[in-house]
């Protein structure tokens, strides 16, 4: 009983490894890991500054754009602070009377901070300003304007870009859960659902398929995630889609397809991962967008086909029924490509005829008289 389990419990921690060591993720992440990177190499993101800032996650993005902030204010409030402090502006030098400071109200640091504060953000409530004594004073002022200037843009620039990036529209596209294995026109073909649940359209969409897995060459050489072109298709082509609706794209499961040796029975004991990639241009921003998902041998379904999921009102209206876009239905499949393509051959076949070139016809003469 305890071999039992162990074997049972061994099985399944191995089956759950597999489903976790995928190249693209169900979301279109890419799970890969880069070493051994050669030092230049390791600041070739601060050098692009612009895209590693827009690859940040909001919390560091946020936390990064808080911290400029009050670094600069701090920075320039102690600016202030030493202009005050070596025009000996402050009380503690007791000015005269007649004694005109670089900046009017300026007592401390805190002072200071708060006149920094209030020339970077232009709030200026007019009670602290810069004066006509001091050139030192009125050149900071100036910088710290401008490097003001510059910090909101870039801040706003990558706020509104973070938000607009195609990235986010990508999310609205959805694939089927799993990918099936039937018949559609005759021919043995591997089908995925895809949909869009805006009604704006992806403009020039364009869906294609890369199969990731690990071949041996005749050299001898081991070559891991070799990529083979899978081509999808729809009933109407698959270059400028339609995409107001879920539409069924599918491969054509022939002799030249990398599934045309696997059958029902062999089909989960290939490793291999099936990439789809969605291209298109978003109509609102004419930004290109791209979708990615993957599927692994376990989640392709042999002998299935998807259930219905568009109907028409009584109305005249289109109804998308959401619940069904996953849901799968079982259908009498070939047990593999090569048995379809034999099965035809054979009827084929058997409607041809065969001449025999040894076969002599002979024409009988009838009598018109019969002899008893």
């Amino acid at each position: 009983m305890f071999k039992y389990f162990q074997k049972h419990f061994t099985l399944h921690w191995a089956e759950c490894k597999r489903r976790r060591s995928r190249l693209v993720s169900k979301d279109g992440r890419c799970n890969i890991e880069f070493g051994n990177v050669e030092e230049q190499s390791r600041f070739v993101c601060l050098i692009d500054i612009w895209t590693t800032i827009l690859d940040l996650r909001w919390r560091y993005k946020m936390t990064i754009f808080i911290s400029a902030f009050l670094g600069s204010w701090f920075l320039f409030g102690l600016l202030w602070y030493a202009v005050a402090y070596i025009h000996q502006d402050l009380p503690e030098f007791s000015p005269s009377i007649n004694h005109t400071p670089c900046v009017d109200n300026i007592n401390g640091l805190t002072s200071a901070f708060l006149f920094s504060l209030e020339t970077q953000v232009t709030i200026g409530y007019g009670f602290r300003c810069v004066t006509e004594q001091c050139a030192t004073a009125i050149f900071l002022l100036i910088f710290q304007s401008i490097l003001g200037v510059i910090i909101n843009s870039f801040m706003c620039g990558a706020i509104l870009a973070k938000i607009s990036r195609p990235k986010k529209r990508a999310k609205t596209i959805t694939f089927s859960k799993n990918a099936v294995i039937s018949k559609r026109g005759g021919k043995l073909c591997l089908l995925i659902r895809v949909a869009n649940l805006r009604k704006s359209l992806l403009i020039g969409s364009h869906i294609y398929g890369k199969l990731l897995k690990t071949t041996i060459t005749p050299e001898g050489e081991t070559i891991i995630l070799d990529q083979v072109n899978i081509h999808f298709m729809v009933d109407a082509g698959n270059e400028n889609l339609f995409f107001i609706c879920p539409l069924t794209i599918y491969h054509v499961i022939d002799k030249h397809s990398p599934f045309f040796h696997m059958s029902a029975d062999t089909l989960l004991q290939h490793d291999f991962e099936l990439v789809v990639f969605l291209d298109g241009t978003v109509e609102s921003t004419s930004a290109t967008c791209q979708v990615r998902t993957s599927y692994i041998a376990e989640e392709v379904l042999w002998g299935y086909r998807f259930a219905p999921i568009v109907s028409k009102t009584k109305e005249g209206k289109y109804r998308v029924d959401f619940h069904n876009f996953s849901k799968v239905v079982e259908v009498e499949t070939p047990h593999c490509a090569f048995c379809l393509y034999n099965e035809k051959d054979m009827k084929a076949k058997a409607k041809m005829g065969f001449d025999n070139p040894a076969f002599v016809f002979q024409e009988v003469s009838e009598s018109s008289e019969t002899k008893m």
